[in-house]
């Protein structure tokens, strides 16, 4: 089956008819329709399928437990309204690329794995990278248990009612030894590539990163009767750090987003009694994300004395700088140099990604394709059809020449 064949018959998979972005939130039904895509591409193959103690879908050529396996994919979840690239893009193009591998004849000495990571976008549970957190063993069990969603319904709770049992969830070291290199191919966030003119690149490294929640408690109250002067409207107080916000990160040259907001009781007619919202920053380093942060809860806790509010800051997750492994980044670098004869660009990124995450127990490495807009998490987010297959060309040269070593 080709690209082309594959994306299309994913394509419809959880797409809203009004806003045409992609509403795959972790063990609903598109997600498990995107899993049965998935198992049918790993059966259609021969590929030997599994789905590991915390979800995640793995397809395999050759026998993984012989170990240093070449892994490749990405995700199939999706923030809300999001793109259709974002993480499908890696996936599709893993099976392509295999599909590539074959039509070439490469004999491979090494076992090659094709994974789909499970919530990869925290759009939920609130939290990135479930899936390959808890196979990292960056995330326990006990804490996994206690994710819940908008409705109030735990991650386990979920989990049992698409079918898999939460009780096995869990560090997976034994799985991560099997692993000699893992390799994501995704769409770029951000317009580097097409300033440069280049259709792939290669990653340097992730921004730290992380999600604060700001917690506004102000006093409930008419909006009708209520005098301006007797009210503790925390709405103000939230309005004001979001614009002190886009000040600390123009500041520092990084990014501040608060983009998702609740409110109690939320009525038209009601001064707010709580205004919670959530604030995601990233910066080139440490001492950077530590200033912008620290400067809009600075912000926050001033403007909430000054309407009388009362303010709760909680970091609710957080990621460090993350280094990819420099010699296998070298060496893409050199397998792609020597297959197209150009200089293959080296840049950063500030999203996170599965690659990140399991970065500190084995040796990881990203590949980007060129997005013409920039344009992420969006349902306008792109790729160009040539881009793609280029991207499954070079994941192709990027696998043989790292399963044949």
């Amino acid at each position: 089956m080709s690209f082309h064949s594959m994306w299309a018959e994913l394509l419809p998979v959880g797409r809203g008819s009004a806003s045409g972005g992609y509403r795959r939130y972790a063990w609903t039904g598109a997600d498990t329709d995107c899993r049965a895509w998935f198992r049918e591409q790993a059966e259609a193959r021969g590929l030997t399928y599994e789905t590991d103690r915390n979800g995640n879908q793995w397809a395999w050529l050759g026998d993984p437990a012989a170990g240093n396996a070449v892994v490749t994919g990405s995700h199939l979840d999706s923030v809300p309204d999001g793109g259709a690239f974002d993480g499908p893009l890696g996936v599709v193009s893993a099976f392509a690329a295999l599909d590539e591998l074959r039509g070439r004849g490469a004999r491979l000495t090494r076992p090659l794995g094709i994974v789909n990571f499970g919530d990869e976008e925290g759009a939920r549970f609130g939290l990135a990278c479930v899936g390959s957190r808890l196979t990292a063993g960056a995330l326990t069990a006990e804490q996994a248990h206690r994710l819940t969603d908008g409705d109030g319904i735990t991650l386990p709770r979920a989990m049992e009612a698409a079918g898999f049992d939460p009780d096995t969830i869990g560090p997976d070291p034994e799985r991560l030894a099997r692993i000699g290199a893992f390799v994501e191919l995704h769409v770029e966030q951000g317009r580097a590539l097409d300033l440069s003119g280049d259709r792939i690149g290669i990653a340097s490294a992730i921004w730290p990163h992380g999600r604060w929640r700001f917690d506004f408690r102000g006093e409930a109250n008419h909006a009708g009767t209520t005098r301006l002067a007797d009210r503790r409207d925390p709405m103000l107080s939230y309005a004001e750090t979001v614009l002190a916000a886009r000040r600390e990160a123009e500041l520092a040259g990084a990014v501040a987003t608060f983009g998702k907001i609740t409110v109690e009781p939320n009525g038209v007619n009601a001064i707010p009694s709580l205004v919670r919202g959530w604030l995601d920053s990233r910066a080139a380093d440490q001492e950077s994300l530590d200033t912008v942060v620290g400067g809009v809860e600075k912000a926050a806790r001033e403007y909430a004395a000054a309407h009388g509010v009362d303010l709760d800051v909680v970091r609710e997750s957080f990621t460090p700088v993350v280094e990819f492994d420099h010699a296998l980044r070298d060496e893409l670098a050199r397998i792609l140099g020597s297959t197209t004869e150009l200089a293959v660009p080296v840049l950063g990124t500030g999203a996170g990604h599965d690659a990140g995450i399991l970065s500190g127990r084995i040796p990881t490495a990203m590949l980007f394709v060129r997005n013409p807009t920039g344009v992420s998490h969006s349902p306008a987010e792109y790729a160009a059809e040539d881009d793609c297959v280029a991207g499954v060309s070079a994941l192709a040269d990027v696998l043989e020449g790292l399963a044949r070593t």
